[in-house]
């Protein structure tokens, strides 16, 4: 008999289309498929059912957490594995697998690489989130709830694929999680986090304007409170996916130089970063094309960005990054850049490296 209890953990509505495929892809690695529906219309719960799944009900009060923590109760298990129905398990990771047999006195985060449509196809963004949970830890927020506890975490190898923010699946859910944003906002407009999520939903709709004076505001909060760290003395992990998507905002706006300004103050903390000198080079090719005089000042520094991402290759395990700028897209770049300008020795040279 193994020692330990291991149950997945989820809440849904209306997915109807994705929940047979998450559970399917977790269930070998628990004990127990506990789903929680919120209110469905379509086949969800029966499909739920078929799939192997206890199926308990929530009346939806606009409280992620609320939810989340009913679902851990209905559980009952020693470790709840969370995850969402537009997720499933892509590498299950040694780990996860050996739950049963692992005492519950920490919490482990789960890699979530979530696919997204660019101009050029579908990228992947590595996200590292809470979702192996001992008993006794619970979720606090209405919206973008975080699990709260002073455990010690651990990253352990299991992937999950995620697909919600696909350009269908966003449409589907646009302004889903905008009151509730709002609302919890209201309770705390000095939060920094809150202010980085709000940009973080403009910049997913393209509403860059609004997205820019949260991301500012989201600085402001925590300059003006000195919490720029977390007790463990490390910056927040966001803070790194804040940075990059503020770059790219501000480059929508036109407002190149504030953009410049913003780099230049985070370049020393983010040198290990391969998406902030992507987004830096996308940005600086971005004036040069709008302020052509300065082409001949900005190309070099172009240049040494992208080449800067290739220098620290992929970095996965910073939040919001994205598969290839530390690789393929960075030397694309280099390539069409190189190309554009006469260089065909160096976009070569780039082509057979990368």
């Amino acid at each position: 008999m193994n020692p330990y209890k291991v149950a997945l953990v989820m809440i849904a509505r209306n997915e109807a289309a994705r929940i047979v495929r998450a559970l399917a892809s977790v269930a070998s690695c628990v004990d127990e498929l506990v789903v929680l529906d919120t209110g469905s219309t379509d086949a969800t719960v029966a499909l739920a059912r078929s799939a192997g799944a206890r199926v308990g009900h929530f009346e939806w009060c606009d409280d992620f957490a609320a939810a989340r923590n009913a679902a851990l109760k209905l559980a009952d298990a020693d470790w709840a594995i969370v995850v969402d129905a537009d997720e499933w398990i892509a590498e299950a990771g040694v780990e996860l697998l050996a739950l049963r047999h692992t005492k519950p006195d920490f919490v482990g985060t789960l890699r979530v690489d979530s696919s997204f449509d660019t101009p050029i196809g579908v990228s992947v963004s590595p996200s590292w989130l809470p979702r192996v949970l001992p008993r006794g830890v619970g979720y606090e927020g209405h919206v973008h709830e975080q699990p709260t506890h002073q455990l010690p975490v651990r990253r352990l190898a299991t992937v999950l694929a995620h697909d919600g923010y696909l350009s269908e699946a966003l449409k589907a859910k646009a302004g889903r999680n905008a009151d509730l944003l709002a609302r919890a906002l209201a309770q705390a407009p000095d939060d920094a986090y809150l202010h980085y999520q709000i940009g973080k939903d403009h910049d997913v709709y393209e509403r860059y304007a609004d997205a820019c004076a949260h991301f500012a505001r989201s600085r402001a909060c925590e300059e003006s409170s000195g919490a720029t760290v977390t007790l463990a003395g490390t910056v927040p992990g966001w803070h790194h996916d804040r940075l990059v998507r503020e770059m790219h905002a501000l480059k929508k706006c036109r407002q190149h130089s504030q953009a410049v300004l913003l780099a230049e103050n985070a370049m020393a903390a983010w040198s290990h970063s391969p998406d902030f000198f992507f987004a830096l080079g996308d940005l600086l090719l971005d004036w040069a094309t709008e302020e052509p005089a300065r082409a001949g000042e900005l190309l070099p520094m172009i240049e040494a960005a992208w080449l800067r991402c290739l220098e620290i290759g992929e970095r996965p395990d910073l939040e919001g990054s994205v598969a290839g700028r530390g690789s393929s897209l960075a030397a694309r770049n280099l390539v069409v850049l190189y190309e554009g300008t006469g260089q065909a020795i160096k976009a070569l040279k780039i082509r057979q490296s990368h």
